[in-house]
């Protein structure tokens, strides 16, 4: 093996792994906003190390190192926009933990 499959590899099996805790945490955690953090931020860098690995595995298809690159960069855009609406309608509905939130910016746009 040489020494940038060694280095896909690694990057590979440590975004498995981020992945695979954060898809146990989104079932684990009690309320939504804990369930948001974990569906958001260890499963997008899980996401990018996986594709960067992969993209070093077949660094020498141009083409294909582009998809990857744009599927990174579509899910590094979305990720935070979605875990913001999700975290807003759980507010709204009420769905979390008394005294969980130190600083209320949304108090008054429900009054």
């Amino acid at each position: 093996m040489t020494a940038w499959q060694w280095v896909s590899s690694a990057l590979i099996l440590s975004g498995s792994v981020l992945a695979c805790t954060a898809a146990i945490a989104i079932v684990r955690f009690p309320d939504t906003f804990t369930r948001m953090h974990a569906a958001t931020k260890p499963q997008v860098v899980g996401l990018v190390l996986v594709l960067t690995g992969t993209g070093l595995e077949i660094r020498d298809k141009s083409a294909d190192v582009w998809m990857l690159a744009l599927v990174a960069l579509f899910a590094l855009l979305t990720a935070p926009v979605i875990a913001h609406l999700i975290g807003r309608t759980a507010y709204r509905e009420q769905r979390h933990r008394d005294g969980l939130l130190r600083v209320n910016e949304l108090g008054d746009e429900l009054d």
